[in-house]
């Protein structure tokens, strides 16, 4: 059972949300990536990643720094500049431990 009219209603919703989320992560610089890949098992540099393995499986050309700059809304190098705080070890650890989820979910 599908919820949406057809494919291209559910692209367009889908492709909007997407749009949602990544302006949110660029309002929400205060958020660090160790604490999105903590929690959820991913972060800004991800979503990036999957834009430019999408473009890629498309056939088109979108490097992972492209992917990651339009998430950003700058260069990965800047934000971590201006925004990255150094992790702690309890970052690291939750995120060592999420990470670990993530192999049920490939």
């Amino acid at each position: 059972m599908t919820i949406f009219a057809d494919d291209a209603v559910r692209e367009r919703l889908e492709a909007a949300a997407f749009r949602r989320l990544v302006q949110h992560l660029r309002q929400r610089s205060d958020v660090q990536n160790i604490d999105l890949m903590g929690w959820s098992g991913f972060c800004r540099n991800c979503l990036g990643d999957w834009l430019h393995e999408e473009a890629e499986a498309m056939g088109l050309a979108l490097s992972k720094d492209e992917g990651r700059t339009h998430v950003y809304g700058m260069s990965q190098a800047a934000w971590k500049e201006r925004y990255q705080q150094p992790a702690t070890q309890a970052q690291l650890d939750l995120m060592a431990e999420s990470l670990a989820k993530n192999e049920a979910v490939r």
